[in-house]
């Protein structure tokens, strides 16, 4: 069963890395930014990754909300992409919440972050298939 997909073409008349993007029934364009040698026309691939944690956080959150009748305003995720002199890569995630939330409320969104599916899915990490095709 598919649960999503995506589609990226870069034609050679394109500038440097421009890729056309079909996500789902979303057009995007993709590029690189300029230390890269893209013209930083779109997002870059390890910035659409951090936008997918970051929506999904915020979405997850405004449905738990929902669903409990949580008094709540503006739910906002800021994610970044750290790399360690090791070469160890780690995520920062900042959320806040706008709103009259008491703290046991606070906690259990705490605890909601870790269990959205994005994030699920890059803690536990997925086997990629490639096949070419000529």
């Amino acid at each position: 069963m598919t649960l999503a997909t995506a589609t990226a073409i870069s034609d050679a008349d394109s500038p440097n890395y421009l890729v056309q993007i079909d996500a789902g029934t979303h057009n995007l364009l993709g590029d690189e930014g300029a230390r890269e040698g893209g013209q930083d026309s779109g997002p870059a691939p390890f910035e659409f990754v951090l936008s997918g944690l970051a929506a999904c956080t915020a979405a997850t959150l405004r449905m738990y909300m929902q669903k409990k009748a949580w008094p709540g305003e503006r739910i906002k995720v800021a994610t970044e992409l750290h790399i360690e002199r090791d070469g160890g890569q780690y995520i920062r995630r900042t959320v806040s919440v706008d709103g009259p939330l008491d703290d046991s409320q606070r906690t259990r969104l705490a605890e909601i972050c870790e269990k959205t599916p994005v994030t699920l899915f890059i803690k536990r990490g997925t086997r990629i298939d490639t096949a070419m095709q000529w």
